[in-house]
């Protein structure tokens, strides 16, 4: 598997990080996990085929996670070549996904379901776990995280058993640190150094403590807010355990 880093950012606007967005390319297809405002023409910038894009994941509904999706269908309605598209574009996430596309939708007539391909959207629960097949033989495990009432993070296992974790936003949590044990690659939140106004974010030292239980092959730090700019993240987190620690940057590519 390889994941492309669309967007290591936040709801701040940044001249050098685009709001949440990954894309993972598996052996039997790809997906985005999350889909921010900035990822559909981040897709374009980094030549990936976003025309045949098999999966959305969306982790909870706060737009600079979910604020690309009804632009991203608009656009797919226009682009040179979708005729020839014939398979079903897979949308899964938090509860409210298909309630928020379709409002948009309904506030302009904007035709968003109406695809030359199927759209099929799956929403879950934030009060139970569950596993599925996200794309042929990829399996999805889902885990409630204390951001929102609908938060999920997402957990990916390939058939060569090569696992990632994506935690989206949350607040620190034990259990969550489990879910997450031995993943190849924990993509982890990380939004403030220290002294964070809010218990619904990771600071780096909550951060670290989760990746200490966890265990993680590679730990990816992201969602970082702009007082990151100032401090050089890998070298803190060094201080605090002794995993290999990668801080998220748009474009980064990295091989699972």
């Amino acid at each position: 598997m390889q994941l492309v880093v669309l967007g290591s950012g936040t709801s701040v606007f940044h001249p050098h990080r685009a709001a949440a967005g990954f894309w993972l390319q598996t052996e039997n297809g790809s997906m985005l996990l999350d889909c921010g405002a900035d990822t559909p023409h981040r897709m374009a910038k980094e030549n990936l085929d976003w025309l045949n894009l098999d999966a959305i994941w969306i982790s909870h509904l706060h737009l600079d996670h979910c604020g690309g999706l009804a632009p991203f269908l608009f656009g797919m309605k226009h682009v040179p070549g979708i005729e020839s598209r014939s398979k079903a574009l897979k949308i899964s996430g938090c509860e409210g996904v298909e309630k928020l596309l379709r409002s948009i939708d309904e506030s302009h007539n904007y035709k968003l379901m109406r695809q030359r391909f199927p759209i099929e959207i799956q929403e879950f629960s934030a009060g139970e776990r569950k596993s599925f097949e996200l794309l042929p033989d990829l399996k999805a495990e889902t885990f409630p995280t204390p951001h929102r009432r609908e938060s999920l993070a997402i957990r990916l296992t390939n058939s060569s058993r090569k696992t990632v974790v994506y935690t989206s936003d949350t607040g620190f949590s034990e259990e969550l640190a489990q879910f997450c044990r031995g993943a190849d690659l924990l993509i982890l939140e990380c939004s403030f150094y220290r002294d964070k106004a809010v218990a619904t974010h990771l600071e780096l030292a909550e951060a670290t403590r989760i990746a200490q239980i966890a265990e993680p092959r590679t730990l990816l730090l992201t969602h970082l807010y702009p007082e990151w700019d100032a401090v050089d993240l890998e070298a803190e987190a060094s201080k605090l355990w002794s995993g290999q620690t990668i801080a998220a940057r748009d474009g980064l590519r990295l091989e699972i």
